[in-house]
C-alpha cells in the first residue's frame, strides 16, 4: 500500500519576513527614499549578526542567523539616529535581550521593538518619524500583500488586526474629540512604521499571549500606550 504524503506546510514566517523587510529596504534604496540609510543598514545588519554569534557562542544556544537578520531589518527601516554607533547600539541592545530576558527558555520582548524604546528614553539622538514613508497606495498595498504571507505563516493574524483596529479607533476618537477632519486619521493609518510594527513585530508569536483574549488585550494596552505616548506625553 502506498505510503501517504505528508501533509503541506507553510515555510517558516520568518523566510516571509526575512523576504517583505530586505525588499522594503530595498525600496528604499532604489525607488523611494524615507529615511534608511545604506551605511546605518549595513551596521545594524551586521552587529545583530555578530552579537548572534558571541551570545550563542557564550551560551552554547545553537547558531541561527534568521531572527538577527530580521531584527537588523527591522532596525533599519524603522530607526533614524544622528550617529551610526547608536545604530549598533541599538542591534547590541536588541540581540543581547533575547539571550538575558528570557522566562521559560524564551525571550520575553520584541528584539528591535525594546530596543527602539530603550535608545528613545536614553538617547536624544535617535527618533521615529512615523509619516516619512509617504503615503503612495502601490507601496501599502506591496506592504500589505508581503504582511498577508507573514500573517498567514505565523498565525497571528489576530493581533494584527485587533492592534490596527484599537489603534484606528483610538485616531478617529481623537479626531472627533478636536473636531478634526476625518482625512487626518486616514493619513496617519498610511505610515510606513505603522505598517511595520502591525504586520512584522506585533504579531511576533514568540513575544505575544497564547490565548486570543490575551491577544486582544495585549493589543489594546499597546495601542492605548502608543497613544498615550505620542499625544500626552
Amino acid at each position: 500500500m502506498q505510503a501517504l504524503a505528508p501533509p503541506w506546510r507553510l515555510p517558516d514566517a520568518r523566510y516571509f519576513q526575512i523576504a517583505a523587510l530586505a525588499t522594503l529596504l530595498a525600496i528604499n534604496f532604489a525607488l523611494i527614499d524615507f529615511g534608511a540609510r545604506p551605511a546605518a543598514s549595513v551596521i545594524a545588519v551586521t552587529t545583530a549578526l555578530v552579537t548572534q554569534v558571541i551570545g550563542c557562542r557564550l551560551t552554547g544556544a545553537p547558531l541561527d542567523f534568521r531572527s538577527p537578520l530580521i531584527t537588523g531589518l527591522s532596525l533599519s527601516l524603522l530607526l533614524r539616529a544622528d550617529a551610526l554607533w547608536l545604530h549598533a547600539a541599538a542591534s547590541v541592545i536588541a540581540i543581547g535581550s533575547k539571550f538575558v530576558l528570557r522566562i521559560h527558555g524564551e525571550h520575553v520582548f520584541n528584539p528591535a521593538g525594546l530596543a527602539i524604546v530603550v535608545l528613545l528614553f536614553t538617547s536624544g539622538g535617535v527618533w521615529i518619524s512615523p509619516g516619512q514613508w509617504g503615503t503612495e497606495v502601490w507601496f501599502a498595498s506591496l506592504a500589505g500583500l508581503f504582511a498577508i504571507l507573514v500573517l498567514s505563516a505565523s498565525r497571528r493574524v489576530d493581533i494584527a488586526l485587533y492592534f490596527f483596529a484599537s489603534h484606528a479607533a483610538l485616531l478617529l476618537l481623537r479626531a472627533l474629540w478636536l473636531g478634526d477632519p476625518l482625512v487626518i486619521p486616514l493619513h496617519q493609518l498610511q505610515s510606513g512604521s505603522l505598517l511595520i510594527f502591525t504586520f512584522f513585530m506585533i504579531s511576533d508569536p514568540r513575544t505575544t499571549p497564547d490565548s486570543r483574549a490575551g491577544r486582544l488585550l495585549f493589543a489594546i494596552v499597546v495601542a492605548v500606550t502608543a497613544h498615550y505616548l505620542t499625544f500626552v506625553m
